[in-house]
């Protein structure tokens, strides 16, 4: 299969022989004047993890969820749409996984994305088309059977669900390479939003960088300067998956951290993102898991890590925040944000784990799990939220 595609190299060392340095350069210069995100915390759930996700989102106040439908499933649809259904008043993200036989199979793709639209109508307006487009193992062998695949979809949507949103490329890590080939293309196609799984773990916590330079900062504004600069897209991002590994667990990859650190790194990835007010919303991936989740599940019993309690202090204190300043000065962290009700609140950390710098000058300080802190409060790795 990869021979059979080889052909494609061509077009995608073109394209990035030109797009990819502006990209890096735009990313760098293009600054963004959104300060408000309605839908910025997201969480990814799954059909096969059981209705318990209903309560646990509901605990969490999340509002905007990404869920999956593969399409070697279709079969099972309307199951789907009753576990969808059962989310009241959130915002639903479809992810339809792509497979072998509806990428060599046209006919087979129409039918079965007619039926998703339909069934979905009214419940749900936003699809993300395909899922890790540069990784084989996810079916598709180049990214031009991908933009193939896209325009099939986006040619039904066009038909008879013009309010629907079509997000894409959805190419996982920071191999922008493909995202380049996706977005420059001689396809007629638009991508309502921008997609990317930008999972940094591999790079320790998210202030590293890859490449020498590239911390997740820096990979966002690249990001960005390329859906800005390809006409084929807007700059509306979405990123579509994260999540760090805990050690010990099964299938826990060589980068897996202990639950303390992540849900350190999880909250500092949030908060990175909503500071370069270029991305519209992040997704954890997912909220059931023993590997990665924010819960797990040990001896049939639901069991809740760090990092869930993290993420719901999280939104308590940023859901639909005021974004006013973020700076990083010698590894020490500030997100300033105004709140709903008006009040200013600065979210402070060290990049380094050792770190220890004394805060002063604050009425109310909270830890990044909402404990009050009283005295001899100190700038750690870990996030704390200090209003003024």
């Amino acid at each position: 299969m990869k021979n059979k595609n080889k052909t494609d190299f061509i077009p995608m060392a073109l394209v990035n022989s030109v797009f990819l340095p502006l990209s890096i350069l735009l990313g760098a210069i293009y600054k963004s004047k959104k300060t408000k995100f309605e839908d910025f915390f997201g969480m990814n759930v799954n059909l096969d993890k059981g209705e318990e996700q209903i309560d646990l989102i509901n605990e969490l106040n999340c509002k905007n969820l990404l869920i999956r439908i593969p399409l070697n499933d279709i079969k099972n649809i309307n199951a789907y749409k009753e576990f969808i259904e059962k989310f009241k008043d959130k915002n639903i993200t479809i992810n339809i996984i792509q497979d072998r036989a509806n990428i060599d199979d046209t006919k087979l793709l129409e039918k079965n994305i007619r039926l998703i639209f339909y069934t979905f109508k009214g419940i749900c307006s936003q699809f993300q088309i395909g899922n890790a487009v540069n990784e084989n193992k996810w079916g598709f062998f180049s990214i031009k059977e991908y933009l193939k695949f896209y325009t099939t979809v986006q040619t039904i949507r066009n038909d008879k669900f013009h309010n629907y949103t079509l997000i894409g490329p959805s190419v996982k890590g920071f191999n922008l390479q493909y995202g380049v080939r996706a977005l420059f293309n001689y396809f007629k196609i638009k991508f309502d939003r921008v997609s990317a799984l930008m999972y940094v773990d591999s790079q320790g916590h998210p202030e590293n960088p890859q490449f020498m330079t590239f911390d997740l900062t820096k990979q966002i504004n690249t990001l960005y300067g390329l859906s800005t600069l390809a006409i084929k897209s807007n700059n509306n991002i979405i990123l579509s998956e994260v999540n760090w590994h805990i050690e010990g667990e099964k299938e826990a990859s060589e980068f897996a951290v202990s639950q303390e650190d992540q849900a350190i790194y999880m909250l500092r990835y949030y908060l990175l993102a909503l500071g370069t007010k270029k991305v519209q919303s992040v997704f954890w991936f997912q909220l059931i898991s023993s590997t990665f989740g924010l819960t797990y599940i040990k001896k049939g019993k639901l069991e809740k890590r760090k990092s869930f309690y993290a993420y719901k202090t999280m939104l308590e204190y940023l859901e639909q925040c005021e974004v006013e300043q973020y700076s990083n000065s010698n590894g020490l962290h500030v997100l300033t944000i105004k709140n709903t009700k008006g009040k200013k609140l600065d979210v402070v950390w060290a990049q380094d784990k050792e770190a220890s710098v004394e805060l002063t000058d604050f009425k109310e300080v909270f830890d990044m799990y909402g404990n009050e802190l009283k005295k001899d409060i100190k700038i750690t790795n870990s996030p704390i939220y200090a209003y003024h």
